[in-house]
């Protein structure tokens, strides 16, 4: 299913690193930034979400809640999380529900692995309404964090 701006975003409930349930409709009231990411421990992923971490501030003044989603388990995020740094919380989609239902999941990544989160980006306002969608085929490449931040300023 392919999201789209102006649509209300799918409510999920999935597990953090301290396997804790974290639910969209528990957001409600704040700008939520979801972002959805093939594999912990990889260069590119470790690269945007290190960025996001270096940038928190700028999501924080913003009243926004930044999330990184993947397929990984809940142990596997929380070493990630722990060897660079992470302020932010990472959800494990490990039964890729969530990843499927933003129209978010490989058939196949990498030639082999079936069902890894695409690189994505979602921004829902406060209401629970999408403002901003961005699912990328090629993982190679990162979501358009200066047109995410223009987004969040309108909100």
């Amino acid at each position: 299913m392919k999201i789209e701006i102006g649509q209300k975003a799918p409510d999920f409930t999935l597990h953090d690193t301290e396997r804790n349930q974290v639910s969209l409709h528990d957001q409600k009231g704040k700008n939520v930034l979801l972002l959805f990411f093939p594999l912990a421990f990889t260069g590119v992923c470790t690269k945007e979400l290190c960025s996001v971490r270096d940038n928190i501030a700028a999501y924080n003044t913003a009243n926004a809640t930044v999330f990184g989603i993947s397929v990984d388990s809940p142990m596997t995020l929380a070493k990630f999380k722990e060897e660079q740094g992470l302020n932010f919380p990472l959800l494990s989609d490990f039964n890729k529900e969530t990843s499927a239902a933003y129209g978010a999941l490989y058939d196949s990544f990498i030639g082999w692995m079936k069902g890894v989160s695409k690189r994505s980006a979602f921004l829902i306002d406060k209401d629970g309404t999408v403002r901003y969608a961005e699912v990328l085929e090629n993982a190679g490449e990162l979501p358009d964090f200066s047109a995410i931040q223009s987004a969040l300023a309108a909100l």
